[in-house]
């Protein structure tokens, strides 16, 4: 929002879960973007847990919503059901065939969620959107799981290449400042 309000560019945000939650037309106005802040701390400051999560549902709304072509940066795990990684996939085209330029965030905490990196001792895993509980030791099942998300992410990175979206990795112990200047650095070279 920094950059977009700096460059007298007009910004909005859409929150969602299992459906939109909170979402504005884009303006460029101090106000505007005093609200959206206000949003985003309220957010921070009261995190809604346990609640699922409907990606693919939530996309297409965008599409729909957003009638003039604007540029869509979506911040996500993209921790769904892997049943779901093709309604994911369809909502993404869904963003491009809508003529809208998509920045896709993997947001990630790389050495735990990709790479399973956890000590060798009894664990009970919270699932955060249902709060499902799962007891385990890590290295029971860290092989597969950590194949199953490579292949998934490998799949959404093709996907996203294949559709011309901007996919970046975005490993939360990084920062943000590292994961923006790589990635404005890349996108000063294709411009």
């Amino acid at each position: 929002m920094n950059a977009l309000k700096r460059q007298r560019d007009a910004f909005g945000l859409t929150l969602f879960d299992d459906e939109l939650r909170f979402s504005t037309g884009a303006k460029s106005s101090t106000v505007h973007y005093r609200l959206l802040l206000s949003k985003l701390i309220e957010r921070i400051e009261n995190p809604q847990l346990n609640k699922p999560t409907d990606l693919a549902s939530s996309l297409h709304q965008v599409a729909e919503a957003f009638h003039r072509r604007s540029l869509v940066v979506v911040f996500t795990d993209v921790m769904e059901n892997p049943e779901k990684a093709e309604e994911v996939f369809a909502a993404l085209q869904h963003l491009r065939h809508a003529k809208h330029e998509v920045i896709l965030f993997h947001v990630t905490d790389k050495s735990k969620e990709l790479d399973f990196e956890f000590e060798n001792r009894p664990y009970v895993f919270i699932d955060m959107e249902n709060g499902e509980e799962v007891r385990l030791q890590p290295n029971q099942v860290k092989e597969y799981y950590t194949k199953q998300v490579g292949v998934f992410t490998e799949q959404l990175r093709m996907k996203c290449l294949q559709f011309k979206i901007d996919f970046v990795e975005a490993d939360i112990n990084q920062g943000f400042l590292p994961i923006l200047q790589t990635w404005m650095a890349k996108r000063a070279r294709m411009h």
